[in-house]
């Protein structure tokens, strides 16, 4: 299995517009047709409305200017006022229907987003950097939401505005509106160029923002080593330089949009001047009368503004359409590791472990584990060691299926992991590893987790088991207490520990522990393994541990090295071989003694 797997399809790199319209639609707006459609019967309200104050310019000009209509005056005054009531309550409703599926389509986009990396494989995020996954979740959604509501607007308010101000416009003059409407066609081609090199921009611009937000990341969690290595001017140089890429980036996406409002002033210019000397003309010289021309001028003038967002439409469906186009490309990375259609539950009465003859590889030709074959006895307890970089973590990890094997076979209970759910399968392992995660949640929650429901007596029972209750006792809040980002605001030890009693608490058959009690003081590891050679009564343990003293009493111990099980046997007997564990062993012996 290659981490390279999860590169994005090239298919979906350089969609054309109408296709990703189509996407976006089927996919994001199609369950909200109903909300749209009311929201499109307000807008040809406002649209209906808007073109009736232009035709009432007519009777303004005619009844109140030119004849001096008292009884008109009031009659033409109301229906002003009806009218500009009718457009602003219209008006409202369509922006709150509006807003309602712009956000809609967000949270949905961010749920199902959100589902789809939940069941992306561990290399995914080894070939994804954070920030680029977090960008894709606020800028990109955000921009499609744009498109989104742009697209509906304009096609909505907007264009039915224009048509119902064209429709008054050949209403009072079809010879003057068609003189007046020739020039605009010339603006299609290039407004359409200056959208497609917005799409562009834009897109590189969403990339830099997940550069961006991934070098924030690793300063701010990598905030001590920065200042221990005097590395502040360093990363601010780098911020520095990456911001001011975007800006650059984001100053031509600007410009490049700017341009459309030149040519779309200048041919409305054109228009307005055009309908002025020709109609001004033909009133005087008799052949309309004054009411009808300026309500033609007055459409024309309010038609410019609907008109000019239309002209601006594709620069910012473009924009949106560039983040929506990188939503796909993640969405349409299928898991590398997936279950099997027709897969089983995993029932785990014994969890009996077997690895036989595995063969894995993060990368092709660069095999990690070459034919090993190994066991964790029912009930009993297996440990791994040898030297950083053997791949002992690799097999742990092969258990619940982090990682699929390249052949071989990886059983519980003689059943292929590859065969059984993955909640079964996860069900049945409680794991602690050396690199301890802690959630930005309470102690109680972060012990809690991975069992719903845990009762009060249950967490502090695990918590005493795993020698953490009586710190946490002293915390602030007690088991209330935030542990911080990453539990950045517990030592190494007690993380530790806190970790230990999460997977206590699970209660699962199977355990795996990866240096579990690495980050501990030599007493709170003699508290904490006496809890974990309890907890291991009974269950099946795979414990790998850098401190051969913590395995001694290991029903069988592998010494991995290069991928491969280069001895096995119990402590006793390994020794009694000279070999590579008595090595290991006879090392250790000597730096315990130095120290």
């Amino acid at each position: 299995m290659s981490l390279n797997q999860t590169a994005a399809p090239k298919s979906v790199r350089h969609l054309a517009t109408t296709v990703l319209m189509r996407r976006l639609i089927k996919e994001s707006v199609r369950p909200y047709l109903s909300w749209l459609g009311f929201a499109l019967i307000f807008m040809a309200v406002m649209a209906a409305a808007t073109a009736f104050s232009a035709w009432l310019m007519k009777p303004v000009v005619n009844y109140i200017f030119i004849s001096h209509d008292r009884e008109m005056l009031w009659l033409i005054g109301g229906a002003v006022l009806a009218t500009f009531a009718i457009k602003g309550l219209a008006n409202y409703a369509q922006t709150t229907l509006l807003s309602y599926v712009g956000l809609r389509v967000i949270a949905d986009s961010q749920d199902r987003l959100y589902a789809h990396f939940a069941h992306m494989d561990i290399s995914f995020f080894h070939s994804n950097s954070t920030g680029k996954l977090i960008s894709l979740f606020t800028n990109d959604i955000n921009l499609m939401r744009v498109a989104v509501s742009n697209a509906l607007t304009a096609v909505g308010k907007d264009f039915l505005t224009l048509i119902g101000l064209v429709f008054v416009m050949f209403l009072q003059d079809p010879q003057l509106a068609l003189v007046s409407f020739f020039i605009f066609p010339t603006a299609i081609y290039p407004i359409a160029r200056l959208g497609r090199r917005v799409r562009k921009v834009t897109a590189n611009t969403q990339v830099e923002m997940g550069l961006f937000l991934t070098l924030l990341e690793q300063t701010f969690q990598g905030i001590r080593i920065v200042k221990a290595y005097n590395m502040e001017a360093y990363e601010k140089s780098r911020i520095a330089a990456i911001v001011d890429k975007i800006r650059k980036l984001s100053f031509k996406t600007a410009r490049i949009r700017a341009l459309s409002s030149p040519i779309m002033e200048t041919l409305g210019g054109a228009a307005i001047a055009i309908v002025i000397v020709y109609g001004g003309y033909k009133v005087i010289e008799n052949q309309t009368d004054s009411g009808s021309f300026f309500s033609f001028l007055t459409a024309l003038i309010m038609a410019y503004e609907p008109m000019k967002r239309l002209a601006n439409l594709n620069s910012a469906l473009q924009e949106g359409l560039a983040g929506a186009q990188r939503l796909f490309e993640f969405l349409d990375i299928p898991p590398s590791i997936h279950e099997k259609p027709g897969a089983i539950e995993l029932t785990a009465s014994k969890g009996h472990v077997r690895l036989e003859d595995v063969y894995f590889s993060y990368v092709p030709e660069k095999i990690a584990i070459n034919g090993v074959t190994l066991e964790v006895p029912a009930g009993g307890t297996a440990a791994l060691v040898g030297p950083s970089g053997a791949g002992k973590t690799t097999l742990l990890n092969l258990i619940p299926r982090f990682y699929d094997i390249d052949s071989g076979k990886v059983l519980i209970d003689g059943t292929d992991v590859r065969d059984v759910t993955f909640p079964s399968l996860r069900t049945a392992i409680a794991l602690v590893s050396q690199e301890i995660t802690l959630f930005d949640d309470t102690v109680r929650a972060n012990i809690a987790y991975g069992r719903a429901g845990a009762s009060e007596e249950d967490i502090i029972a695990a918590a005493r088991h795993a020698a953490a209750h009586d710190f946490i006792e002293e915390l602030p809040q007690g088991y209330d207490t935030m542990t911080g980002e990453r539990g950045v605001k517990l030592s190494g030890g007690q993380r530790q520990r806190l970790a230990i009693a999460r997977a206590i608490l699970k209660n699962a058959p199977i355990l795996l522990l990866d240096e579990a009690t690495s980050s501990l003081d030599t007493e709170s590891e003699r508290q904490v393994q006496s809890a974990l050679n309890e907890l291991m009564q009974g269950r099946s343990t795979l414990v790998i541990a850098h401190r051969l003293s913590t395995v001694q009493d290991a029903d069988v111990i592998y010494v991995i090295d290069g991928g491969k099980v280069v001895e096995q046997g119990n402590h006793a007997t390994l020794l009694a071989k000279n070999g590579a564990y008595a090595n290991l062993h006879a090392m250790q012996f000597k730096e315990e003694e130095s120290s």
